[in-house]
């Protein structure tokens, strides 16, 4: 007796022409045409039915495993790690991982084939595209960096809260540089394009929102009205130094490339740094140096043009003269600056012995450091003292340096502790505290 046989659509409908003409109903031309085959076939196909029925129609290798199986043993490893490593990232980054960790070189679609089969899909859903009108890329690679930070639980509780602050070249995709703060701040900002104007050069534009930090929500003050000046942000002022241009973004689609970034970092940057148990600030800004080379590996693309639009640096530039928080100080009558809390005296020098009433300029540097500027002269440094530098951008008051006399030279400077009136605050018993009460008063009508 004839074992069963399962037939597919296309082997069914072969069974049945061949019926019809072993019936004499159609002929071996009319069969080849409905069948798109030639009419020589149709004679083999014919052949074979005679001897095996329907089991000619069949596949030979149904039934059989294929030698360019995966060995159940890579498909059992695969499954386990899946299931107790790498249960949280996406099939493309697991494919990657796979074959950097553990030398298991499978296609993007085995992996997501063997999730499944183990009953572990991919942590990320995909949606239908939306219909849209695509920019086309700058041509070449330092026209357009888009510049933002992102929020998150980089850490995933194990150390503090960070924030990513990164920019992308818009012709290529790649990161040229990237770092962790504590916060969204214009101090993180200047750092990222130094880190950018040092390994690269200038990028001609950078392209952010409408941030505090990038532009000033101040009005303009008489004298720059006359001026035809408009109120600057530090780091506002900072790229009109550098002559680089600032285009302003006015909806989070003009940034797509950098809000899908933070996307994708979001996702591979978060499982890397959970697998390297990195805990700290520190710690995570030395894994970007050995996570963006490998990123930009796999994600950047060629531009459309060979050429860097990198403007290189100029010889004579001081990057810590250019990459500092300036503040606008009027000097008092007793040649002394008002500054976050201190009161920083200006000593005599050989150029000018007196300074009252001029216009001179605060410079906070990166490390911490004061300095007082006039006319492109250094007149006074200031060290904040042995406590520590404070945060750039955010001065502590309450870090003092002791008094320093003048030297001769006249760069060091006095400092004093500038004393500000607390608020006065009502004790408890005071009348201001007291519920109010209402006193009724009878009023006697008029005879």
């Amino acid at each position: 007796m004839d074992k069963e046989v399962t037939l597919t659509g296309k082997e069914q409908k072969r069974l049945y022409v061949l019926n019809e003409i072993e019936a004499g109903r159609i002929t071996n031309v009319q069969a080849s045409k409905m069948l798109g085959i030639s009419e020589r076939q149709v004679y083999r196909l014919k052949a074979n039915y005679r001897a095996e029925r329907a089991r000619a129609l069949a596949h030979g290798n149904r039934g059989r495993a294929s030698p360019r199986r995966i060995p159940e043993e890579v498909r059992k490893q695969v499954a386990d790690l899946v299931r107790e490593v790498y249960r949280e990232f996406n099939d493309h980054h697991l494919t990657e991982l796979l074959s950097e960790k553990h030398d298991l070189r499978i296609s993007r679609y085995t992996v997501r084939r063997l999730r499944q089969e183990a009953g572990l899909t991919s942590p990320r859903k995909r949606r239908a595209p939306k219909h849209r009108s695509r920019r086309e890329r700058y041509p070449r690679r330092g026209m357009l960096l888009q510049i933002d930070g992102s929020d998150h639980d980089w850490l995933e509780g194990r150390g503090p809260d960070l924030t990513l602050v990164t920019a992308i070249d818009d012709a290529t995709g790649e990161i040229p540089f990237a770092l962790f703060r504590e916060e969204e701040d214009a101090a993180g900002y200047f750092l990222l394009l130094r880190g950018i104007a040092e390994h690269f050069g200038l990028p001609l534009a950078l392209y952010a929102d409408r941030h505090m930090i990038f532009r000033s929500p101040k009005k303009a003050t008489v004298e720059q009205e006359l001026a035809g000046e408009a109120p600057r942000s530090q780091f506002g002022r900072l790229v009109d130094e550098l002559g680089v241009e600032l285009i302003p973004s006015y909806s989070p689609r003009g940034r797509g490339r950098v809000e899908r970034l933070f996307g994708t970092l979001q996702d591979r940057l978060v499982k890397e740094l959970g697998l390297e148990k990195v805990c700290s600030l520190e710690g995570a800004n030395r894994f970007l140096q050995d996570f963006l080379p490998r990123f930009n590996t796999g994600f950047a693309q060629l531009p459309a043009g060979p050429e860097s639009a990198y403007l290189p640096l100029p010889g004579n530039l001081k990057l810590d003269e250019l990459f500092c928080f300036k503040h606008s100080r009027k000097v008092r009558n007793d040649n002394t600056v008002s500054f976050a809390g201190h009161i920083l005296q200006i000593p005599a020098d050989r150029n000018r012995g007196n300074y009252a009433r001029c216009r001179v300029e605060v410079r906070q540097h990166m490390d911490g450091n004061l300095s007082i500027w006039h006319q492109g002269r250094e007149l006074v440094a200031f060290d904040p003292g042995t406590e520590g530098p404070p945060r750039v951008g955010k001065f502590t008051p309450a870090v003092t340096a002791t008094r320093q006399d003048p030297a001769p030279n006249g760069r060091r400077a006095s400092v004093k502790k500038f004393k500000t009136r607390q608020p006065w605050k009502p004790p408890a018993d005071h009348p201001w505290r007291k519920p109010f009460k209402r006193t009724e008063v009878e009023v006697n009508p008029a005879p």
